[in-house]
């Protein structure tokens, strides 16, 4: 299977291409988040929060943390600690300005990182956390390895991702909208012609369901469970660290 990539003229890494790509619509980010989901992805998020709560983390790792939308929803739960880290200043810059709005600054540090190298101790959170991420990740099994690293022995991984609807005729709205609503306003709104035509080529290729369980499984996780949202359109995988002792 042929990697998918934002720029398919560009030379440059997978890992470079996707956080030049949200550097670039990081201004109009939120907002076309915002309309094009018709706000669906904030119930989505709010639902990962009450299946995490269970676990009652006290520090949390949201990577790809972008604007820092799940991470503010995080917030709520009162933990000591939350880290936000995204390879894109650009998203960043604009998460930190709302981290601020919000007065949670003593909470949440958001801060420049590679989900594939992740500067993080061995065992350091008790959670870990990334919407619509883990897609873009360059080396997927390199990414979930480290989740397991930094993770401690009782921690848990709380992924929302993009999947696919498989039944009619969800999936055939499902399909006109992604391919052709959303990538025409994407273009319109944030000036990048690639970045909205590279969403749904992320989404096709992306192994949703029992591949990803499969594939989480075999980076060391246990326990792994899969929740569809919406028809399907959105999936939270929770997957537990192995305790070994």
């Amino acid at each position: 299977m042929s990697e998918v990539k934002p720029y398919k003229e560009s030379t440059a890494e997978k890992k470079e291409q996707v956080a030049e790509m949200f550097d670039n619509i990081s201004p109009k980010y939120d907002l076309l988040n915002r309309v094009l989901s018709v706000g669906i992805d904030i119930l989505w998020r709010k639902k990962a929060v009450r299946i995490l709560k269970k676990y009652n983390p006290k520090t949390i790792l949201d990577v790809a943390t972008g604007t820092g939308d799940f991470a503010i929803e995080l917030a709520k739960m009162k933990p000591d600690r939350i880290v936000g880290a995204d390879i894109s200043q650009g998203m960043l810059d604009v998460g930190i300005k709302k981290v601020e709005k919000k007065n949670l600054s003593n909470l949440i540090s958001l801060e420049l990182g590679d989900a594939e190298n992740m500067k993080y101790q061995d065992a350091e959170f008790d959670a870990i956390t990334v919407a619509f991420g883990v897609r873009n990740f360059q080396d997927l099994e390199k990414g979930l390895k480290e989740f397991h690293r930094v993770l401690n022995d009782k921690g848990v991984a709380i992924i929302l991702e993009f999947s696919q609807p498989e039944k009619f005729p969800v999936k055939q709205f499902y399909n006109f909208y992604f391919t052709r609503i959303l990538p025409f306003f994407g273009r319109m709104v944030s000036k990048d012609s690639s970045a909205y035509t590279y969403l749904p080529e992320s989404v096709n290729h992306f192994p949703y369901g029992e591949k990803f369980m499969e594939i989480t499984t075999s980076c060391g996780f246990s326990n792994v469970q899969q929740k569809r949202l919406s028809f399907g359109i959105a999936t939270i995988y929770i997957a537990e660290k192995k305790n070994n002792n």
